[in-house]
């Protein structure tokens, strides 16, 4: 056990730093810088509108809703609910990254988006961003039966058009509220399908990307088992149930109706045979799930919102969205 503080100087000392943006000091102590790790300004054309609201009084988390602002008076448009990424210990919907990314979304997909924040480790260790996914959720089924309707879901949300999406630790969310809830279990909201976009989700053994990841990647091994140790609660591995959709603990899966399933999966990703090994797993159950790769690397989607790349992916959801819907009429 390390010592509280340094004998020299007799002061805390960092034991723990994720990329610069949190550290975790000797004494247990935890210090967050208030920047986002990408400090961008990115175009915005005035096409989209947002605002925030709070969707969980308890844990004071916030939700930003994102509208094109040209949808005519009366016209329904999907919904897609939306989880950051950032090793459940980075980010919200407020990084400029993020919020450009939903802007985007909302503008190409023609839909109401909704981002929402999470509860972070390690103040607050997994399960405990499952619950708040979870809460999300609930929250968005209030909207669609509840007497306090948001007038921008009243209006413009297509409660019968209702997609999960995520991307990173966002995706490993997304894929326990297909576990969790699935597409009938938010009724009479109806969930169309789920988006898990470079998931992060591992099984025991180290694949053949994780042990080839080059140092200088985006998500390398250390930083990766960084994110590990401090968000999985003490002493678990990557057995936990959290993690692995496969491990001795986690729910069998056979016959769990999980609804239509899209894994967008990058070529370079440390994380790249991990994503593919889930779909074949998935599918091998039976499953309903494709996977579009794209030649990026890890959090392409977010750290690069407006590029090719990003736009590449937002296609591939936009005609999963399409197949869906005509698939459930």
């Amino acid at each position: 056990m390390s010592p509280p503080t340094d004998p020299a100087t007799n002061e805390p000392y960092v034991v723990e730093d994720c990329r610069g943006l949190l550290k975790v000091m000797s004494d247990g102590s935890i210090i967050r810088s208030a920047d986002p790790l990408v400090v961008l300004t990115f175009p915005d054309d005035g096409s989209v509108e947002s605002k925030d609201l709070l969707f969980n009084s308890t844990h004071s988390l916030y939700v930003r809703l994102y509208r094109p602002v040209k949808t005519p008076p009366n016209t329904k448009l999907p919904v897609v609910a939306f989880f950051h990424g950032g090793g459940f210990c980075l980010a919200s919907r407020t990084w400029p990254t993020n919020h450009a990314l939903c802007r985007r979304l909302s503008a190409e997909l023609s839909a109401l988006v909704l981002s929402f924040d999470y509860r972070l480790a390690p103040e607050h260790r997994l399960p405990a961003a499952i619950e708040d996914a979870k809460a999300a959720l609930l929250w968005l089924k209030s909207q669609c039966t509840g007497p306090d309707t948001d007038p921008w879901l009243a209006e413009s949300g297509d409660f019968s058009k209702v997609f999960i999406s995520g991307e990173s630790a966002g995706g490993n969310l997304t894929h326990h509220m297909a576990v969790k809830i699935g597409p009938t279990g938010l009724s009479p909201v109806q969930i169309c399908g789920f988006i898990l976009i470079v998931p992060a989700l591992l099984e025991k053994e180290l694949t053949r990307s994780e042990l080839e990841c080059p140092e200088t990647a985006f998500l390398n091994p250390e930083t990766c088992d960084r994110y590990l140790r401090l968000a999985l609660p003490v002493g678990a591995t990557r057995e936990h149930p959290a993690l692995n959709p496969f491990g001795p603990e986690s729910p069998n899966l056979e016959n769990v109706d999980m609804g239509p399933i899209l894994v967008i999966a990058a070529e370079r990703d440390l994380l790249i045979d991990n994503n593919l090994n889930y779909v074949d797993r998935l599918k091998k159950m039976g499953k309903k799930v494709e996977v579009v790769q794209i030649a990026e690397e890890h959090a392409f989607f977010s750290i690069k919102p407006i590029s090719e790349a990003t736009g590449e992916a937002i296609q591939a959801i936009d005609r999963f969205m399409n197949q869906t819907d005509a698939g459930s009429d």
